[in-house]
């Protein structure tokens, strides 16, 4: 979820396409399909289309594939309307339920949408890839933004969050929760990276007092690495997951700037730093140290390579993309950025290296004992090197604890185990403390402030609830903490519904969901009353002989009958109780838990540490009281244990108490896929996730209350189309409008609550107004459509009816003209009728110069009036447009006065609220006060009485000092003392010497003890003797034995080849059935490739008829466009006669001037040549439009011929293929015969097999009866051996006494040679004792002999009676063997089984045997020990005499230094090592001695030689005098060093001297302890003896319950065989069944599942019976109905196969008829829907017909044969069942011993019907695939004959196109005709009047030129001074008083642009032709 600096766009993960979401098309599609959600394996849910109800099952089409499924309707689930997709608040969704939620995840997933809000919850789903909405844009873009102002984010949560806490001044927290690898610990990164910007301390600040700029932002930054190194690791799910949980509480200012944080961790999982699983790491420090570590802090660390550490169970593991060495670099970089010091981490690193070492340490089990030992100590050295300890010590802290027993101190050999347990704990323990350490750490550097902060948010990391296979005490602990934090959501999510309910004024009955819970957190963590399951472990972690059984017993007993405990599902081995959390079950395995619990450490070693030499680690061991020690686990002291054990029960307290103090924001993490995959989504392990995060559980708080709300307006809005008469014209209030719709709408009550301004609703409640609405808006639509549809008709019906008319007065008048057009008299008219106006052109003219002048005066004032309009219509525009101006301010002005209404009105309500809660708030804040003041007085006296404490306190440290004092004084007293003991100690060395004197005189006597032992080693040879006879003896009887066993062998072969032959036999019958089956699938293959023949045959036909369909339409298009070349020929033509008539029309008119007919003719030759290139490009396109349609009709020609040519040659390959495929099925059906004809007599013979196991069975009993016999007297003759070997036992016992007495005597030897002496006058008792001894052993002996007589005695008789019995039994055999043959294999192998159970069982007893003889042995020599112990202490105490005086000071000096004597042993080795490191400086200085007085001696001679020279060199000479001085100086320091390195050896020897002594006191103590050894022994003998005896009395036992196993296990055989022979009657029966399944290929799924579940489990079987044998009558009614409907249907269908094969014919002939194809096709077409239609009808009743018959054959076939089979067999095997569950309650404690053999025996025939059931299931689902592939190529043949349909309609549609097109381009061309004749009629007029204007130009321009004349005439009168005349013509006059003007105001120029003026504004006088 790491942000990066891509270019990519972030909004596309942000923000939702709305465009989308509203698409009408979904909305149509959702409303006409009725979706819903259906479940699915693959999908978790998919989307299905309801097609039919049948009851409480619903029949269901597949959107996906089309796909329908019959599926009940309690596993239907409501779809949202397209408007809610992708919605970013789940709760909005208006059906809530799993499949809607997982489908919103899911496309907002895919869309990249990652964050999801759901009511509280935010949830986020892993993308495994890079986004780029974790930028400083982003950050700045929620800044200050309401959470639904902006998408859904974790910057929103994080801004409510800091938001909430600013304004309210309320504690605030952020719960991250998830799987492993979901994102939690990137999203909690992303939250404080959130509050470091928004937050920062350096922003805004005015004080210079603060820190550097941002420091504290970046430690907090900075402290996530250095805890992902110690506290993360890579797992199977996460490369970087976090093995802790962690709350990170950050501290603000009353500004809302960040003062400090604090970081607390819970639930390390500790254990991965001693091992892990495959292919993940323990924590990356550890790879990121041995990785990074430079060459000197590896020599420091000791560090070593990955693969020689034990705890790296699975060596260097690299984690992709990143770099271990480049980790630690950076891990460091941000210990210096917390101001770790070098020393610290220096420290920590060692520590870390320490925990490895751990690992290394290994340890040896001793041969003769359970002892543990240190093979090598290496490993040791290296880590007390590290962690500051003694070697010794530590070993021996390891190996031999020392505990407390009673009020002594006791040291404890460990065995292996033990030791590698301690070990372990000690690792764990260390790097716990570590991570406790480091936690610490940055919680000291973090908090800056003397003072805690204003508030605070905190942000928990913790891992999510968890359901594995085995679940153990973490699991708990996790469940438990997750749901304590479930039920504080429940309960925010109550206070926040009820706060909303109360706001709006609702009734509602309000419920606190949290307490839904509470049952299952009370089982848990109640104290008593019952006490809960935390309480019980509490209570036996106090009980020293508890075990987890106990545990989990207590527990059953008291918690057993609770609501939310049950027993486990799983076995016993793999749980012990089953607790029902909120997200589920889970069974819990109760190992280890008291363990666990208590954190047993070794408390030596712990002290040990405690008292290390290195500071830090002393600091991390400071706590050695609290530790559960070995003695407390032992439960040797119960008093201690209270004292020092702790549970871990109240480690989430505070933690709960202070979220339930803050305001909770609930961001749930969800992993998408285990692949690690971006854009993958496994929906199954999703909806865990929503399971177990509790997103599921607030979905169910949320449908118990109104989820959906409304506000009026938008309601109304929306669904006021549904009322439309509801509601009157005019104003009306929102909430009134509302009701009144609702009341209309008749919606029920409880549905719905209509508060001050929403309305709210049940779930699902919205999604059914929109159904109606859209029904609604669809009908309204339709309606619209065809009004619309039927006024456009209108429309063009009247405009082809005006169309016709004109057409009609079009035709008269052409008709009228064509006749007249020839007719002399018209021709004479149409020249008379322009002559007839020639008389009027003066008149004519006068009117229109009157009018011109009228017209121009119009114009002038028109023209004045234009432009003041222009004017004014300027000023209204630009007052217009302010105006627009002013009224758009207005209505913003308006619109926001209205928004500020409506917020103040909002605001006022909301100030009114606060103002009800602030005075609720101020009386609960005056009654706090009064609180707070009460506790401020109880403060003020206990800080008083604290104050008194601290003064005694001050007192007592006070005492202490002058204590210490005192102590010190003491020490200098005991230092003297020790002086005078090492005087002493000398003294003692003096005596050691005089006593090594006697020793040399002992050596003497030593000669004649062992002459003695010659003695005795002769009496050793007498009894090895007498072992060798016994040995021979047994040598014997085992012959007899082995020969016994080769009988036995010889029976077990005939048994064992009699079992081959059966097994042959049923190999035979499976390759039978295999074959069968093979086949049966041919033919099924065969069969589907006639199928897919058969629709390509089909195909081919199609396309047949489609070429003949394009065919035909190329040839209509090909008659359409010679229809149109004709028409255009034709107006061609038309025109070119139009032509000449206007020619002759031109020749007629041609009286007037040359002229004008010149000009004439240029304008008619124009035009003629533009309409002749007109027409010409017309043809010329025509002709390449007939040229294309010839040469695509020619194209699709030769293709179509292609496309028939090759469809009858594809037809031939079909008929061939066909042809085939009959003669393979004839072949396979012949086969078939064959292979039916094989299992009939295959059958037979198994029938006759059945037999022969039968009368197996009956002989096996027989058997088994005998065996029983056979089995009782084993056992006798074994009893009889057992005392054999005992006695032989005895016999080697003793002889190893005497071998042992031999080897004390010689070890007595050696240590009595200091008392050889004293031990001569103590000879004659020594004889005395040997004669003694003699004779016990001389009786020991002579009972021997008699012990052996009376063995013999019984050996004979058990002979004798073995001879008789036997011939007796060969004798009564001899007629059975016969028929015992063929069982005695089966036997033998059962005995054979039982044998070595028997030599099992005799082994184990001869270990006892052997057991109960070494103790004997021991228990002898401990007493010979013991006697020989009692004489050395007799002599030893004439000696102490000498040393009582002495003794008696050193008991008083060893009283005082009991306890520091290990410190003093230590010391002395320390000192040792001293002496040697000592003597070797000595070695080293003494050799520097002779280096430097070798150099003396050339200096001196260099002196000399230089005193000699000359004296230029004096100067050199003082120099070398003063290095002489230095070097003398130097060898005097040398002599002193020597001098106090002697002293130190001498100090050292004196230590030596001093050990001595206190070895020797050691040995005075170890005789003592020697003394109570023999004392135990004693008891130890007695206790022996009674568990010989208890023994025995087992063994009695045991033989007698060994009885009752046998004849037991025959039971169970003959049960065991009872349920095979069920099991093979059962197989048949499904082999039967699956034979019918194949033939049945369309069967349904509802079916297969109920077979299914029928084998599964038989009592549903029952249930289904009783209903299918009700059905079984109606159905054979329907058979009837259904075999008529088919030979109907058959009939109908060969009807229309013959109309069809008739269609085809007429098709193939009817391409010869070209002309006929027009109407042929129309009538085919009309033909072929028909039959479509009726194939159609005839498809889908031939389907639903041949589903009826395949059910009702199916049902009456399955149900008939199996219900029979089924209910004898069911109920055998359930009277079977009852019985072996009864034996099973009995027997299962007796059959542990035989649970082995039963299973080898049983696993053969298991494992063979698991092959069956594993073959017949893929069967199953072959035919499932080939039946999923019939319903595809069904659908695809639907698909296809859709498409036909729409083809035929397309050619259709473009028939009636081309019609169209044909009108038009008819009525255009007609249009066209008019235009042109209308031009031509323009024209002629054109013609007529420009002759007339030109006309008017000539009168124009002579009237001109004669006022010009007048104009010059009067100018020259002007100029002259004359009088005026006005004697011009009529038109000059008139010209004048048109101007109005008086001529005497005008100059020259002004007279001259006036008359150009009037010139140029006249218009040419039209003159009459």
């Amino acid at each position: 979820m790491s942000h990066r600096s891509g270019q990519e766009d972030p909004e596309r993960y942000l923000f939702v396409d709305r465009a989308v979401v509203y698409n009408p098309a979904t909305q149509a599609d959702w409303t006409a399909k009725k979706l819903v959600w259906v479940p699915s394996e693959r999908h978790g849910f998919e989307a299905a289309g309801i097609r039919e109800e049948r009851g409480e099952e619903v029949l269901v089409e597949l959107a996906e594939n089309g796909k329908k499924v019959v599926i009940s309707k309690d596993d239907i689930q409501k779809m949202n309307p397209p408007k809610f997709s992708k919605v970013e608040d789940m709760a909005e969704l208006t059906c809530l339920n799993e499949a809607s939620v997982l489908h919103n995840l899911k496309d907002r997933y895919y869309s990249g949408l990652i964050y999801t809000y759901s009511g509280l919850f935010c949830v986020v789903i892993n993308p495994y890839k890079n986004l780029p909405i974790y930028s400083e844009n982003i950050i700045e873009m929620y800044r200050g933004k309401k959470r639904h102002e902006m998408p859904p984010h974790i910057y929103a949560i994080s801004e409510s969050a800091y938001r909430c806490m600013l304004q309210d001044r309320e504690d605030q927290s952020i719960l991250c929760t998830g799987e492993s690898g979901a994102g939690k610990t990137e999203n909690t990164k992303k939250v404080i990276q959130y509050l470091a910007h928004v937050a920062s301390s350096h922003k805004g600040r005015k004080d210079h007092n603060i820190p550097v700029r941002g420091e504290l932002e970046r430690q907090l930054l900075q402290a996530n690495p250095i805890l992902e190194s110690f506290g993360n690791a890579k797992t199977v799910k996460n490369d970087n997951s976090s093995r802790f949980g962690k709350f990170i509480r950050v501290n603000f200012d009353v500004t809302g700037y960040i003062v400090g944080a604090n970081i607390e961790t819970y639930l390390l999982e500790k254990s991965r730093a001693i091992r892990q699983a495959k292919d993940e790491r323990t924590f990356h420090i550890f790879y990121r140290l041995l990785a990074g570590a430079g060459e000197h802090l590896r020599t420091d660390l000791l560090l070593e390579g990955f693969n020689n550490y034990r705890f790296l169970s699975n060596g260097n593991i690299p984690i992709p993309g990143q770099q271990d060495k480049d980790n630690f670099q950076e891990t460091m970089e941000a210990m210096h950025i917390m101001s770790f010091s070098h020393e610290e981490i220096v420290c920590m690193l060692k520590v870390v290296s320490a925990v490895l070492q751990f690992g290394n340490i290994l340890f040896k089990k001793e041969r003769n004992t359970d002892q543990a030992s240190m093979p090598e100590n290496t490993a040791a050295q290296k880590l007390c090197h590290l962690l500051g300890m003694n070697v010794m010590e530590f070993t021996r802290a390891i190996l031999t604890p020392r505990i407390k027993v009673g009020r002594d101190y006791v040291q404890k050999a460990q065995t292996k185990e033990q030791a590698d347990f301690a070990v372990e704990a000690l690792a764990k323990a260390t790097y716990e403390r570590l991570f406790r350490w480091l936690v610490h750490r940055i919680n000291k550097a973090l908090d800056r402030t003397k003072r805690q902060g204003a508030s605070f948010i905190g942000i928990l990391d913790i891992a999510g609830f968890e359901i594995f296979e085995l679940n153990s005490f973490e699991q708990l602990c996790i469940n438990y903490t997750n749901e304590k934090l479930q039920q504080l959501f429940n309960h925010t999510m109550f206070i926040l519904e009820q706060e909303e309910y109360q706001r709006e004024g609702i009734e509602w009955s309000f419920i606190d969901f949290g307490l839904d819970l509470q049952p299952c957190i009370d089982l848990i963590e109640r104290p008593n009353n019952p006490p809960g399951i935390l309480a019980l472990l509490d209570e036996e972690c106090w009980f020293p002989k508890a075990t987890d059984k106990t545990f989990v017993d207590k527990v059953l007993q008291e918690q057993g009958t609770h609501t939310k405990f049950q027993k486990p599902r799983q076995l016993k081995d793999k749980a012990d109780f089953c607790i029902i959390h909120y997200a589920g079950k889970v069974d819990y395995k109760a190992d280890e838990w008291l363990m666990k619990n208590m954190d047993p450490l070794n408390d030596n070693v712990a002290t040990l540490l405690h008292q290390s030499t290195d500071k830090f680690v002393a600091e991390l061991w400071k706590d050695v009281d609290r530790i559960v020690g070995l003695d407390q686990v032992a439960g040797m002291n119960e008093t201690a244990f209270g004292a020092a054990y702790k549970t871990k029960k109240g480690m989430f307290r505070t933690l709960m108490a202070t979220l339930r103090n803050t305001n909770p924001n609930f961001v749930r993490c969800i992993i998408p896929n285990h692949e690690k995959r971006a854009g993958k989504l496994d929906p199954h392990l999703v909806l865990d996730q929503l399971r177990c995060n509790g997103v599921l559980e607030g979905i169910r708080i949320c449908r118990q209350g109104f989820p959906n709300r409304i506000i009026f307006q938008e309601f109304r809005q929306r669904y006021e189309i549904l009322t439309p008469n509801a509601i009157p014209k005019g104003f009306m209030d929102g909430k009134q409008a509302c009701e009144r719709m609702i009341k209309a709408l008749e919606l029920d009550g409880n549905l719905f609550r209509i508060g001050q301004s929403k309305i709210f609703f049940r779930a699902g409640v919205l999604a059914h107004l929109e159904e109606e609405r859209d029904l609604k808006i669809t009908d309204i639509i339709i309606y619209f459509q065809s009004v619309c549809r039927g006024y456009l008709a209108r429309k063009a019906f009247a405009k082809k009816q005006q169309q016709l008319s004109a057409l009609k007065v079009l035709q008269r008048n052409c008709a009228a003209y064509l006749k007249l057009r020839h007719w002399q008299w018209w021709r004479l008219f149409t020249k008379v009728k322009p002559l007839l106006q020639v008389t009027r052109q003066e008149e004519e003219m006068q009117a229109k110069d009157e009018e011109l002048v009228k017209v121009k005066e119009k114009q002038t004032k028109v023209e004045g009036e234009l432009v003041e309009m222009e004017k004014k219509h300027q000023q209204l525009m630009e007052e217009k447009n302010i105006l627009a101006e002013q009224l758009q301010a207005e209505t913003e002005l308006f619109a926001e006065a209205e928004e500020m209404r409506a917020r103040l009105s909002s605001k006022k309500q909301e100030l009114e609220e606060i103002l009800h809660d602030l005075e609720s708030r101020l009386e609960e804040e005056e009654e706090r006060t009064q609180g707070m003041q009460n506790e401020k007085k109880k403060m003020q006296s206990h800080i008083q009485d604290l104050e008194e404490q601290l003064d005694e306190e001050e007192g007592a440290r006070q005492k202490l000092q002058l204590e210490k004092v005192t102590a010190e004084a003491k020490l200098k007293k005991y230092e003297e003392d020790i002086l005078l003991l090492e005087d002493q100690n000398s003294k003692f060395h003096k005596e050691k010497k005089l006593m090594e004197d006697r020793i040399n005189e002992m050596t003497s006597m030593l000669a004649e003890e062992e002459e003695k032992a010659k003695n005795l080693g002769k009496v050793k040879n007498k009894q090895e003797m007498m072992m060798v006879d016994l040995e021979e003896r047994l040598k014997k009887e085992e012959k007899t034995r082995q020969e016994l066993e080769k009988a036995k062998r010889k029976l077990d072969g005939e048994t064992s080849d009699f079992q081959d032959q059966i097994a042959e036999l049923q190999a035979q019958v499976e390759e039978v059935k295999v074959q069968l089956g093979k086949k049966e699938d041919e033919q099924q293959m065969m069969q589907a490739r006639g199928e897919d023949e058969v629709s390509q045959k089909n195909n081919a036909l199609k396309q047949v008829r489609e070429m003949q369909a394009q065919l035909s339409e190329l040839q209509e298009d090909l008659e359409s466009e010679k229809t149109a070349r004709n028409k255009a020929e034709k107006l061609k033509r038309d025109l070119s006669e139009e032509l000449e008539a206007l020619k002759t029309e031109l020749e007629d008119t041609l009286d007037t001037t040359a002229a004008q007919q010149e000009l004439r003719y240029s304008a008619r030759e124009q035009e003629v040549a533009e309409l002749k290139k007109t027409i010409e490009e017309e043809t010329k396109n025509h002709e390449a439009q007939i040229q294309e349609m010839r040469q695509r009709h020619g194209t699709a020609l030769e293709e179509l011929s292609e496309q028939l040519e090759q469809a009858k040659r594809f037809k031939a390959n079909l008929e061939k293929t066909k042809q085939s495929q009959e003669s393979a099925n004839k072949e396979l059906a012949s086969e078939v015969k064959g292979l039916q004809q094989a299992k009939t007599e295959s059958e037979h013979k198994r029938k006759k097999l059945e037999a022969q196991l039968q009368e197996f069975t009956a002989r096996f009993t027989e058997g088994e009866r005998a065996k029983g016999e056979l089995a009782e007297r084993t056992h006798k003759l074994q009893t009889e051996l057992d005392n054999v070997s005992t006695l032989l036992e005895d016999a080697e016992r003793k002889g190893i006494k005497m071998a042992k007495d031999v080897s004390g005597l010689e070890s007595q030897l050696q240590d009595t040679q200091e008392l050889l002496q004293e031990e001569t006058r103590q000879k004659l008792n020594f004889s005395s004792r040997m004669r003694q001894l003699e004779e016990e052993k001389s009786a020991l002996q002579e009972q021997q002999e008699e012990d052996e007589e009376a063995r013999k005695n019984l050996e004979k008789q058990m002979l004798t009676l073995q001879l008789s019995e036997s011939k007796k039994k060969l004798e009564d055999d001899m007629g059975t063997i016969e028929s015992l043959e063929e069982i005695k294999k089966k036997l033998q192998k059962d005995l054979e089984l039982s044998s070595q159970r028997l030599e099992e069982k005799t082994i184990a007893h001869e270990k006892m045997e052997k057991t109960k003889t070494r103790l004997q042995q021991e228990l002898d020599d401990l007493t010979v020990d013991l006697d020989h112990q009692r004489q050395i202490v007799s002599n030893l105490e004439k000696k102490q005499k000498k040393f009582d005086q002495m003794l008696a000071e050193e008991k008083s000096i060893s009283a005082r230094y009991a306890e520091e004597r290990d410190r003093a042993e230590a010391e002395a080795r320390e000192k040792e090592t001293k002496a040697l490191s000592m003597t070797r400086a000595l070695d080293e200085a003494l050799e520097a001695k002779e280096e430097l007085e070798r150099v003396n001696k050339q200096l001196r001679a260099e002196m000399e030689d230089l005193m000699s020279s000359k004296d230029d060199v004096g100067k050199s000479v003082h120099e070398l005098e003063k290095s002489k001085r230095t070097l003398e100086q130097q060898l005097e320091e040398m002599k002193t060093q020597l001098e106090e390195l002697e002293d130190e050896l001498q100090a050292t020897e004196d230590a030596k001297l001093r050990l001595e002594v206190n070895m020797q006191a050691m040995k005075a103590q170890y005789e003592r302890d020697l003394q109570g050894r023999d004392d135990q022994n004693d008891e130890k003998k007695r206790a022996l003896v009674k568990q010989v005896r208890e023994m025995e009395a087992e063994l009695e036992d045991e033989r007698k319950q060994r009885g009752l196993a046998v004849a037991a296990k025959k039971k169970l055989e003959m049960d065991l065989k009872d349920i095979e022979v069920h099991i093979e009657g059962a197989n048949k029966a499904r082999d039967e069944a699956i034979k019918q399944l194949r033939k049945l290929q369309t069967q349904m799924k509802d079916y297969q599942r109920e077979l299914e579940d029928a084998r599964a489990s038989r009592d549903d079987i029952f249930a289904i019976s009783k209903e299918n044998e009700k059905k079984l009558k109606s159905l054979e009614a329907e058979i009837v109905q259904l075999h008529e409907d088919l030979a109907a249907s058959e009939r109908g269908r060969r009807h229309a196969e013959q109309e069809r094969d008739e269609l085809q014919d007429e098709i193939s002939n009817s391409t010869s008829g070209k002309s006929a194809l027009m109407d042929e096709k129309r009538r085919l077409e009309a033909r072929i829907a028909q039959l479509e239609e009726e194939l159609e009808e005839e498809q889908g009743n031939m389907e639903l017909l041949n589903d009826r018959f395949r059910k009702t054959t199916m049902q009456v076939d399955t149900l008939t044969t199996e219900l029979s089979a089924e209910r004898s067999i069911a109920q055998k095997s359930e009277n079977a069942r009852q019985q072996l569950e009864r034996q099973n309650k009995e027997l299962r404690a007796k059959l542990g011993e035989l649970e082995g053999s039963v299973k080898n025996r049983f696993k053969a025939s298991i494992t063979a019907l698991e092959a069956k059931i594993a073959q017949l299931e893929e069967q199953l689902e072959q035919e499932a695939k080939e039946r999923a592939a019939a319903n595809k190529i069904v659908r695809r043949t639907e698909k296809k004959l859709k498409e036909v349909c729409m083809q035929v309609e397309d050619e259709r549609r473009h028939a009636d196109q081309f019609k169209e097109q044909v009108e038009k381009a008819n009525s255009r061309m007609k249009q066209l005709k008019r235009q042109l004749e209308e031009a031509e009629e323009e024209a002629t007029r054109a013609n007529a009047s420009r002759r007339k204007l030109q006309r008017e130009l000539d009168d124009a321009t002579e009237a001109s030129e004669g006022l010009s004349r007048e104009v010059h005439t009067l100018k020259n009168r002007l100029r002259r001074g004359g009088p005026i005349s006005f004697s011009s013509s009529r038109s000059g006059r008139r010209q004048l008083q048109v101007e109005g003007t008086s001529l005497d105001l005008l100059s020259d120029d002004e007279l001259e642009n006036k008359i150009t003026d009037n010139n140029a504004n006249e218009t040419p006088v039209p003159q009459p032709e």
